[in-house]
């Protein structure tokens, strides 16, 4: 048994069981790959994938209890190499952050800012990814954390942190009709074509939500990723937007109008996610408390240890 076996087990799990595409990640061949896992089985002497003729189709029970202990020890190996650097060059690595474009474009720039000024040899890599995209580099140990209001804080793997609250808002071309009433309304609203996020991205649930508890049925006739592109469209007046607030800014989209309507969407949580038991460098936890500054070392050490995710009643 080798840690190349264990990484092509859990390699097959995250690509779906396509060979060819765990070859490629893993920058091998595809007949070095069915060898290493045929090898594997034989070692252990159970069948660790379901198939049928060459395809993998999934795990078999046995495969299913081995992935457990797979991520487990190739989650420990990339910890001890963590452990290794932090002595070595405490200033010095690579912090992943995994987050979604909201994110990264309008609430992280003044933190990365500052982070870098103090860890200036510190490689910060921003992947923008979708929130289940998040989730499943934090799994695999892609991604130091992940920053997102969707789908981190239900993932029993992962120690979720608040970062802050935000609120959705209403944006218009200039000479909207919308600009003259006031209390804007949910009715008001659903009257006009709406551009907003697709769906799994920066709150449209809860916008999804907010009208369907009015009975309204909004024509949402385009949905986006980012809200760059909401406004885009917005300004070519081919429907109103709504976007998260920070998003708007007055100085640069100055053909477009932000309508008061706090009064009409709820409080969304970003949050901030690590997977219990990855090891962090010292920076990634200056980076969180940059975030949010009551989040110490301690507290994301005791809610990030793997002790933290033991069912006693198990």
């Amino acid at each position: 048994m080798n840690f190349q076996q264990l990484r092509i087990v859990q390699e097959a799990v995250r690509c779906n069981f396509n060979l060819t595409e765990v070859a490629n990640a893993l920058f091998t061949s595809q007949s070095g790959v069915s060898k290493h896992i045929k090898d594997l089985e034989d070692e252990l002497g159970v069948e660790l994938f379901v198939r049928r003729g060459k395809r993998f189709l999934g795990l078999t029970e046995p495969g299913k209890e081995l992935i457990k202990i797979v991520q487990r020890m190739l989650l420990d190996a990339n910890n001890i190499r963590h452990l290794a650097a932090q002595f070595s060059h405490s200033d010095q690595g690579q912090l992943c952050v995994a987050t979604t474009h909201t994110q990264a474009r309008y609430a992280l720039p003044q933190i990365v800012s500052r982070f870098k000024t103090t860890f200036p040899k510190v490689h910060l890599v921003l992947h923008q990814a979708s929130p289940a995209e998040i989730v499943a580099m934090l799994r695999s140990g892609e991604a130091d954390m992940g920053i997102a209001t969707e789908a981190l804080a239900d993932v029993p793997e992962l120690a979720t942190f608040p970062f802050y609250d935000w609120r959705h808002a209403v944006i218009v071309p200039e000479s909207h009709p919308l600009v003259a009433v006031t209390p804007l309304t949910l009715e008001a609203i659903a009257e006009h074509p709406i551009i907003t996020y697709h769906e799994g991205f920066t709150g449209r649930t809860r916008i999804d939500a907010t009208f369907a508890q009015a009975g309204l049925a909004p024509d949402i006739v385009i949905s986006a990723l980012d809200a760059d592109v909401i406004k885009t469209y917005v300004e070519l007046e081919l429907g109103i937007g709504i976007i998260a607030a920070m998003a708007y800014n007055p100085s640069r989209d100055t053909g477009l109008r932000l309508l008061d309507s706090a009064h009409l969407f709820e409080n969304n949580t970003t949050w901030i996610a690590v997977r219990k038991g990855h090891y962090l460098r010292n920076f990634a936890y200056q980076f969180i408390a940059l975030c949010n500054p009551e989040l110490n070392e301690l507290i994301v050490r005791s809610a990030g240890s793997l002790s933290a995710s033991i069912d006693p009643d198990r």
